[in-house]
């Protein structure tokens, strides 16, 4: 199909795109900010979305980069997916990132889509978005009042709604550093190389002698939002990552099965909520044990 019609803005400035931005949201327009648009031109092609305008922030470049800030990676709004997945940093030292982000999509989506982009969309079918959530990252957003940060936990308020306020600009996102004896995993299940994640999931597990210290478990596709398995993070404390002798139970296993509480899956034409609980307890087992070595 074809978009309805609308006003096209390429600030040359975040300053000058928070000021458009924010001079839309006072006048009560519907303006959206438009970066790889991977998701957002679909959107307006099917008419789902009609802005008045879009503005356009390809041409901000201070958007854009990986940084290494010592206790943090930052990882810039425009960024494409293809940048975070070759980033040296990234794979150094947020690999989780660079994990989810290589099953994004296609090679086309990914040199086009952005970071930011994906966080901002807010789908909890993303791969990102749980990630996210599982390493506490933060959300760096600018209006022309200035500059806030959003928690993970805090940025993903529902089905595609981020708690970015009318006329703020995701800048970029904080990842926290681990450190060393940290592994991670992200698993995904889902129907070919370019859908959208069944159930999808991002896990940290620090183990001593064998045996898991500590767990980071974000579950994709899983209810409105980026869930947090929290429940399995307790469960996994202690466990002992050796596969299990013959014909015996499997710790792993049985901490995992706790994986969906709390959740809320979708139904849809891929999959009921049964069988994504289902899923969402298996490929936890088997993204800790990977996480694990």
């Amino acid at each position: 199909m074809i978009p309805a019609s609308f006003d096209y803005i390429r600030p040359e400035s975040l300053q000058d795109a928070c000021r458009v931005l924010g001079e839309a949201a006072s006048a009560g327009d519907d303006v959206k900010a438009l970066a790889g648009g991977q998701s957002l031109l679909p959107l307006l092609r099917l008419r789902l979305a009609y802005p008045a305008a879009l503005v356009d922030l390809g041409r901000l470049p201070e958007l854009r980069g990986v940084e290494d800030r010592g206790d943090h990676v930052f990882i810039g709004a425009l960024t494409t997916h293809d940048e975070v997945v070759r980033s040296r940093v990234v794979r150094e030292k947020a690999p989780l990132f660079a994990l989810a982000t290589a099953t994004v999509a296609d090679p086309a989506v990914r040199h086009r889509g952005t970071f930011g982009g994906s966080m901002a969309h807010a789908d909890p079918a993303g791969d990102l978005p749980a990630v996210a959530v599982a390493l506490d990252c933060v959300f760096v957003v600018r209006s022309g009042e200035g500059e806030r940060e959003i928690p993970a936990a805090e940025f993903f308020v529902d089905y595609l709604e981020p708690a970015l306020e009318p006329g703020e600009v995701l800048v970029g996102v904080r990842v926290p550093v681990l450190g060393a004896g940290w592994g991670f995993h992200y698993e995904k299940f889902h129907r070919t190389a370019q859908s959208w994640a069944i159930v999808g999931v991002a896990a940290a597990v620090r183990k001593t002698d064998g045996a898991v210290e500590e767990a980071r478990i974000g579950l994709t596709n899983m209810g409105p939002t980026p869930v947090r398995a929290e429940a399995v993070e307790t469960a996994l404390r202690g466990v002992d990552l050796a596969p299990p002798a013959t014909g015996g139970t499997d710790p792993v296993r049985e901490a995992c099965a706790e994986a969906d509480d709390g959740t809320s899956p979708p139904a849809d034409l891929h999959a009921q909520p049964d069988y994504r609980r289902h899923l969402a307890r298996v490929l936890t087992a088997r993204a800790v044990r990977a996480a694990g070595g």
